[in-house]
C-alpha cells in the first residue's frame, strides 16, 4: 500500500519508515508519488519486510526525478527489491510531471530547468538503526539508446547495523541492437558508519562526447579516433558492484573469501565470460565485490548462488523473491 501525491506528497518522492513490534515489521510510513511506486507484500518470516521499488509505465523517461528516504528501525530486516530491470528511456524534450516544482518553490533558472528535463535522476537516503539490516538487491539498470541517468545513494549505519548493497548496469536492449549506446550513466554510493565514511563507489560511463565534440577538418587526421563505451567495455554486457558490511553479512563474506582464495591468475588467449574480484573495506569489516559478465544472466546467476547464505538471515521464501 502507498499514498499518493494528492495527500500532499511532493511529486517524485517516497518515504519508507519501519519498526519492529513484537516479531512483526510495521510500516509507520510507506508513501510515494508519481513516477515512484512502493508496494509491500505480506511475508511470513519474523522481523523481515519487503518493499518493491517501482515506477509507473515500466520505466523512467528523460527528466524524471525520484527521491526516496528509507528509515530502518532497530532489529528490522528490510529487503528493497524491484520487479524487472530499471529501464531508462532516451532523453526527450518537454516538461515532465515528475520535474515540475511545487508552487512554493522558487522558479528554477533556465539552465537548471533544461538540465533537469534532460537527465533522469534518482536519489536515496537511508538510515539503518542498531542491530538492523538493509538488503538492497534490485534488478539491474538498463539504459536505452540516448538515455542519461544519474543515481546518488547514501547510507548511514549504526555501529551494529548491516547492509548488502547491489548496484549493477546492463549494456541496453541487445535484442534491439543496443550495446552501450546510452549517453551517460553516473552512479554514486556512499556508506557511513556512526558518521564515518567507510566506502564511496563512483561509476561514470560517458558517451556524450560523441554528440557534442566536433573535430575540425584541419586537425582531424592528427587525432586518434575516439573510443566509444562499446569499444572500452567489450566483451562484457553487465557490470556490477556488491558491498557487504556488518555482522549479518559475515557468513556470506567468509564463503566469498574462501572462494576467492581458490582463484588462479594466468594469461589467457581470450577474455573469460565472467570475472569477479573481492576487496576488503574498513580493515576487513566489509567487502566490495566487482563482477562483469558477457551475459547479464551469468552475473545474476552467480550472485544468486554466492548470496544464498542470506537465506539463513532473511528466510528461504523471502530470498527466493530475489534474482527472479
Amino acid at each position: 500500500m502507498s499514498s499518493t501525491a494528492e495527500e500532499g506528497i511532493p511529486v517524485g518522492t517516497g518515504h519508507i519508515t519501519c519498526d519492529l513490534h513484537s516479531s512483526t515489521v510495521v510500516f509507520s510510513k510507506l508513501s510515494s508519488s508519481y513516477p515512484l511506486k512502493l508496494l509491500s507484500p505480506r511475508v511470513a518470516e519474523h522481523g523481515v519486510a519487503i518493499v518493491y521499488v517501482m515506477s509507473y509505465g515500466g520505466g523512467l523517461v528523460g527528466g524524471d526525478c525520484m527521491q526516496l528516504i528509507v528509515e530502518v528501525g532497530k532489529e528490522c530486516k528490510l529487503l528493497l527489491l524491484s520487479q524487472g530491470s530499471t529501464k531508462v528511456f532516451k532523453t526527450r524534450a518537454g516538461n515532465r510531471a515528475s520535474t515540475r516544482f511545487r508552487r512554493s518553490s522558487p522558479k528554477p533558472s533556465p539552465s537548471l530547468s533544461s538540465s533537469l528535463q534532460a537527465v533522469t535522476t534518482q536519489s536515496m537516503e537511508v538510515s539503518i538503526a542498531p542491530d538492523s539490516a538493509l538488503f538492497l538487491l534490485p534488478d539491474p539498470v538498463t539504459c536505452f539508446r540516448s538515455a542519461s541517468y544519474t543515481q546518488v545513494q547514501t547510507f548511514h549505519l549504526a555501529g551494529s547495523a548491516s547492509i548488502v548493497l547491489l548496484d549493477w548496469i546492463t549494456s541496453g536492449r541487445k535484442s534491439m541492437g543496443e550495446d552501450w549506446d546510452f549517453l551517460r550513466y553516473y552512479s554514486v554510493n556512499e556508506v557511513f558508519v556512526e558518521g564515518r565514511r567507510v566506502a564511496r563507489d563512483v561509476l561514470l560511463l560517458d558517451n556524450s562526447f560523441l554528440d557534442t565534440q566536433s573535430v575540425s577538418s584541419s586537425n582531424a587526421t592528427s587525432r586518434a579516433p575516439l573510443r566509444t563505451l562499446k569499444d572500452r567495455l567489450a566483451p562484457y554486457s553487465c557490470y556490477a558492484m556488491l558491498l557487504l558490511y556488518g555482522p549479518q553479512t559475515h557468513g556470506v563474506v567468509t564463503d566469498l573469501q574462501a572462494k576467492y582464495r581458490t582463484i588462479s591468475i594466468f594469461k589467457r588467449a581470450a577474455p573469460e565470460r565472467f570475472l569477479w574480484s573481492l576487496t576488503p573495506v574498513d580493515d576487513g569489516k566489509g567487502s566490495v565485490i566487482r563482477a562483469a559478465g558477457v551475459d547479464t544472466e551469468d552475473v545474476k546467476n552467480w550472485f544468486k548462488e554466492v548470496l544464498r547464505g542470506l537465506e539463513a538471515v532473511v528466510g528461504i521464501d523471502e530470498y527466493r523473491k530475489v534474482f527472479i
